[in-house]
């Protein structure tokens, strides 16, 4: 028995040094999550917004990727690091639940709405540094209010602290964002998430996700 509970402790030590350490001055991202029991049992809606929810994470970290190879930002730089750990964080539940997953390619997405997503924003991104600002603003826009859906809709405890934890990432990097498209004249308008929300959002300072 101490034998298992001191790897259990040496996995989680190494999950949290792994996050921390993805953590950046732009995002202060600061993730602590609850595993979930090994081989716990989720409901099959559960499943289908965690692997959603992992492709949608992976939009994010692979339109990051060719916006930092285009236009060498540090928010593209810092947070494409920052959507792994999220990645991670709900890759995590799906093994720990046995739940079957595929992580396709770069660029390459399973849903369609999220390959539609990735194949405009890597037109528009090249267009300007504000457009490409933008397409992140879009992108923890559309995160925050997907993640606040899945929230409303499960009653597992330990999802919902995930989910949370990385509601409070992509917060960050919408703050981000929003820094960088002051500076460089730009503005953006919220799609997915409300006015209130997001003026909330922006003028608040960054937050530590734990």
């Amino acid at each position: 028995m101490k034998a298992i509970l001191k790897i259990q402790y040496l996995f989680t030590f190494i999950i949290l040094i792994t996050l921390t350490n993805a953590c950046s001055s732009d995002t202060e991202d600061e993730y602590v999550f609850d595993n979930i029991e090994e081989n716990a049992a989720i409901l099959p809606e559960d499943s289908e917004a965690l692997l959603f929810m992992l492709e949608e994470e992976k939009l994010a970290r692979d339109t990051y990727e060719y916006l930092d190879k285009t236009w060498g930002l540090n928010q593209f730089a810092n947070i494409k690091k920052s959507e792994q750990t999220h990645m991670n964080a709900i890759e995590n539940l799906l093994k720990q639940s046995n739940t079957s997953y595929t992580i396709l390619g770069e660029g390459v997405f399973s849903d369609p709405d999220l390959q539609a997503f990735y194949d405009t924003f890597k037109v528009d991104g090249a267009k300007s540094v504000v457009d490409a600002l933008k397409i992140g603003a879009t992108i923890e826009d559309l995160d925050i209010k997907d993640l606040e859906d899945y929230v409303s809709e499960t009653e597992n405890a330990q999802i919902i602290n995930v989910y949370q934890s990385l509601q409070c990432g992509s917060r960050n990097h919408l703050r981000s964002f929003m820094k960088g498209l002051d500076k460089n004249g730009g503005t953006y308008t919220p799609q997915f998430i409300t006015q209130d929300e997001f003026n909330s959002i922006v003028s608040s300072t960054n937050e530590q996700c734990n």
